[in-house]
């Protein structure tokens, strides 16, 4: 039964992360890039001091919500992404690409990620132009919903977006339970064991129980943690990985000249002709890529949606930095780490040690801090991956919830904080590929909305363009639906006033 299940996985694998696949990420990328203007390179200025630097200058967007509002600030929606996003993918995903695909990997990394800035602002504008509260009073946004509510509108469709919706609800709770839980327990019982010779099932339960008491707290309870963990472990992490840089600083230069010759085929190949290197560097830098940043799959935005932001640009434009922090800062320091400690011929491309995966930037950090390189890897592993399983909590929550309900929504809580104890005791290869077919699958249908609804995209951003840039006297865009367009275009009336 389990090899029938490998190779029908490894038939849809194939397909969903085929060359075509990768096209159609990177070609909506393109598209709103195109739409907009250029958005990411035209007001990067803006987009910089309105996200990261506006955490300084503007109290409100780290300002708690009320105990009664069930939203969560601009800043800790960030946060909650980021837990999600920055993982393994990061540490093991840059690891395996440098392997796989040599330096020139990195490359096609950095292209996912300029596109993919458009792609994760496109679906974050959708995510709070379609939202709606729920029972609760919290908001709830995402792909399903801007499928059934954007897609389902338009003439013909209604059908088709509700199927869509539904689709992409069932590919994200099995994800969930895969990339976003036992996966990542599993690599982190896996490291702890290495490295400190901790029981995998001590790892699990210990993690089991945190997690439960995160977890059943609900959306504001994973934010406020997310708020506190995620800059401590990014900053950390960064600072580690500067720190080797800095130590092997002469060999920055020979690194960056490695990533470029390799994207590009213009240096000798280990194992394999020009062509065929330049390939493997194409599909696993785009691969590792869109697996670290997640822009496509439309995941984040469940998070981003649950945000007290008013303005659907405004979340937008975090989604911009999301993409710009996980990949272009976090995973480039991973590459470098690697690639300047000695541990890869720059020439050819070829990795000079028998270590994988975390072992391979674990002994990167330790040709400077020695024993305790590898230590700190596997900590910063326990951080990621920890941090990426409450992220997806959420994701899969809000998917249960769309498919069963705002009170059911416990029952899938429990679950998922009980499957945490299988993923540190069980071999999970299976678990890995499955996970990335499940990715691959819930970006499909979400793209179709993005691509369908990116007219939208573009009206609301000229929109917020003219209003907050050019100073211009027209009427905002704030929501697909006239009850919350009106309370809401009120509430930017009165801030603005």
């Amino acid at each position: 039964m389990i090899g029938f299940i490998e190779t029908v996985n490894n038939a849809v694998n194939s397909f969903v992360w085929g060359v075509p696949m990768l096209i159609l990420l990177v070609g909506t990328g393109i598209l709103m890039t195109c739409l907009t203007k250029v958005f990411q390179l035209s007001h990067f200025g803006y987009w910089m001091r309105h996200t990261i630097g506006s955490i300084f200058t503007e109290k409100h967007i780290t300002e708690h919500t009320e105990k009664g509002d069930a939203s969560i600030t601009q800043f800790q929606s960030l946060c909650t992404a980021l837990a999600a996003t920055i993982g393994t993918g990061n540490i093991v995903g840059v690891a395996s690409a440098l392997i796989a695909g040599g330096p020139g990997a990195i490359f096609w990394m950095w292209i996912v990620a300029f596109f993919g800035m458009m792609t994760n602002f496109s679906e974050n504008v959708l995510g709070i132009y379609f939202r709606r509260k729920n029972e609760k009073g919290a908001w709830q946004g995402g792909a399903m919903y801007y499928l059934r509510d954007g897609l389902g509108a338009k003439k013909g469709c209604k059908q088709l977006g509700a199927v869509l919706a539904t689709l992409f609800s069932v590919f994200c709770l099995l994800a969930s339970f895969g990339i976003g839980n036992m996966s990542q327990i599993n690599s982190i019982a896996g490291n702890m064991e290495a490295a400190f010779g901790i029981a995998p099932i001590i790892t699990g339960a210990v993690l089991m129980v945190i997690a439960a008491l995160v977890l059943l707290g609900g959306i504001k309870r994973i934010a406020s943690v997310a708020e506190k963990l995620v800059p401590f472990m990014a900053l950390a992490y960064v600072v580690g990985a500067l720190a080797v840089c800095i130590i092997n600083a002469g060999s920055i230069g020979p690194a960056f000249a490695a990533i470029f010759k390799g994207a590009f085929g213009m240096r000798a190949v280990a194992g394999g002709i020009v062509g065929s290197g330049v390939k493997m560097a194409l599909t696993w830098g785009m691969k590792r890529g869109v697996f670290s940043n997640e822009a496509g799959l439309g995941s984040s935005v469940m998070v981003h949606s649950s945000s007290n932001v008013r303005e659907p640009v405004r979340q937008g434009m975090w989604g911009i930095f999301e993409v710009f922090a996980d990949t272009i800062v976090v995973c480039t320091l991973t590459a470098l780490t690697v690639l300047s400690s000695g541990l890869v011929d720059l020439d050819t491309g070829a990795v000079l040690t028998d270590s994988a995966g975390s072992a391979l930037v674990g002994q990167a950090f330790a040709t400077v801090f020695g024993q305790f390189g590898p230590m700190f890897i596997a900590l910063a592993i326990l951080l990621f991956a920890f941090s990426t399983v409450l992220g997806w909590s959420h994701y899969g929550s809000t998917a249960f919830e769309y498919l069963f309900g705002t009170k059911s929504t416990v029952i899938y809580k429990v679950v998922f904080v009980a499957f945490i104890v299988v993923g540190a005791t069980m071999n999970l290869t299976l678990a890995w590929d499955l996970s990335d077919t499940f990715n691959g699958l819930m970006a499909i249908p979400n793209l179709i909305g993005v691509l369908t609804l990116s007219p939208i995209v573009m009206k609301i951003t000229k929109n917020y363009v003219d209003r907050r840039i050019r100073g211009l006297d027209v009427e905002p865009m704030l929501s697909a639906f006239p009850e919350i367009q009106a309370e809401q275009a009120r509430e930017v009336a009165e801030d603005a006033a």
